[in-house]
């Protein structure tokens, strides 16, 4: 069976509700992407460290709930998750407030089964993984992992790497930059978006933001409707189709279309077609409040039918 791992911190989420009120949930950018896979049909797994606690606790149950794997998941003692606030304005826009300095998964790359989690990613067929995810590592343990990607390419899984940026996880763009220029190199897909590059990028046309990019396959969602894709050296433009919901919320709607582009093109999908599908399924998570939706959200017939689908290529 074809298998998925995704790295990066799950959080506790606290979103608007009525009357001032929150309410509480779990999220983070590739666990997100992770539930989706799951309910898409995928395999994956969720590597990450969680603490002792209650949190933690309901965390696993949920994600087990899911279909997410969380074999792979390290809880260390007297550590909390981190926390998150969403705030969002009346076009559906979102602001991230962060309490996770002290999280546990930060300490994902120092812990005594470092070496063991890092080992296992060769044994899967994708690792997928964000800007966040590298963000939250030291510099020590950002190489340790990058070593780990470019190691399990060679045994043939291959690389998914999100350009997810937020600038306050960075102590200077300069080591952004140079991050990113490291996380490009050991990737097979690079899921980009404008709104992600410019930061770092400022200034460059959609053209030349892709061509900072190297590797084979790279989708970058751009600030209209819409994304360029490239594989193997030829350009395609896609549009997306309008959202059927007004947009409420904007959280995940990358990550969910990283998800249903992976498991797209896992099913058999070409580049264009998959990068539809991610397009439909972000269009849906923005009518509704939060990082998942209900399961009964979740758009039917998001795959291709296999029998008459392209066979993805690698």
């Amino acid at each position: 069976m074809t298998k998925v791992a995704c790295i990066g911190e799950c959080m506790i989420e606290l979103k608007q509700a009525e009357r001032g009120l929150y309410s509480r949930g779990f999220g983070g950018d590739t666990l997100n992407t992770a539930v989706y896979l799951a309910r898409l049909g995928a395999a994956v797994d969720y590597i990450t460290a969680l603490g002792d606690d209650t949190l933690s606790d309901e965390m696993i149950a949920g994600w087990t709930g899911e279909g997410v794997g969380t074999s792979r998941v390290a809880r260390l003692k007297g550590k909390l998750p981190g926390l998150y606030m969403i705030q969002t304005d009346e076009f559906g826009d979102r602001r991230f407030f962060h309490w996770r300095e002290s999280a546990a998964a930060r300490s994902l790359m120092d812990l005594p089964e470092t070496d063991e989690i890092l080992d296992s990613l060769a044994t899967y067929d994708i690792v997928y993984l964000s800007a966040i995810s590298l963000s939250i590592y030291s510099t020590q343990g950002r190489t340790k992992l990058l070593g780990a990607l470019h190691h399990a390419r060679k045994l043939g899984a291959r690389i998914a790497f999100d350009t997810n940026f937020r600038a306050r996880g960075w102590p200077d763009p300069d080591i952004a930059r140079a991050v990113f220029d490291e996380a490009f190199a050991a990737s097979d897909i690079v899921l980009a978006s404008t709104e992600d590059l410019l930061p770092l990028y400022p200034d460059e046309s959609d053209e030349q933001l892709m061509a900072r990019i190297p590797c084979n396959e790279v989708v970058l969602k751009l600030l209209r409707p819409g994304s360029l894709v490239r594989f193997e050296g030829v350009s395609r433009a896609v549009n997306a189709e309008p959202a059927i919901r007004p947009v409420v919320d904007t959280t995940a709607a990358g990550d969910s279309f990283s998800a249903a582009y992976i498991a797209a093109r896992l099913a058999g999908a070409g580049p264009v077609e998959a990068a539809q599908a991610g397009h439909r399924l972000g269009g849906v998570v923005v009518g509704y409040p939060g990082a998942i939706i209900p399961r009964s959200a979740m758009p039917a017939n998001m795959l291709p039918d296999p029998q008459s689908s392209r066979k993805a290529s690698r």
